[in-house]
């Protein structure tokens, strides 16, 4: 289902996307709006799911988790209800960053944090050698994280449309 916004909901979709804790009334002097047109207008892009959540993005070092990986995962046979149980496996676990149902080589690629690398075997044991839907995976280890976000561009609408 498409949702629609307009030229001045695209800015401040990008502006929040940059910093969430921007306040309605520094929104509204950067697009042009009261601060109480920019409430409404957020609460709608809340609303419709265009804007999905409002996060913090947390320094893994900070929290004792310095350790990433990306996991390449496959699995036995891609059935609807193994894919269905691995989905869910994934949204449940909180060692789990991100993961992605994919194409190719692998069928998921999932992102993995750890305290250290005996942390993340731990891991591996529970996560992989204990579910036989798993045919196998393959482990990058992150060394820098380059670039971390969710911020997508976002094209405004053409006038009229």
């Amino acid at each position: 289902m498409a949702f629609s916004y307009d030229r001045l909901d695209a800015r401040i979709m990008t502006l929040v996307q940059g910093n969430n804790r921007l306040t309605s009334d520094e929104i509204g002097e950067r697009v042009g709006l009261s601060a109480t047109a920019v409430q409404r207008r957020l609460k709608k892009l809340r609303d419709s799911g265009i804007i999905e959540a409002d996060v913090s993005i947390v320094s893994p070092k900070a929290v004792g988790r310095p350790v990433s990986m990306l996991v390449l995962v496959s699995l036995e046979r891609e059935r609807a209800d193994i894919i269905d149980r691995f989905k869910q496996a994934l949204r449940a676990n909180t060692e789990v960053m991100s993961g992605y149902y994919v194409t190719g080589e692998a069928d998921f690629v999932i992102i993995v944090t750890a305290t250290d690398m005996e942390g993340y075997e731990q891991f591996t044991r529970r996560f992989f050698y204990e579910n036989p839907d798993i045919k196998g995976f393959k482990t990058l280890v992150i060394m820098d994280r380059v670039k971390v976000g969710f911020t997508i561009p976002i094209e405004a609408p053409e006038i009229g449309s």
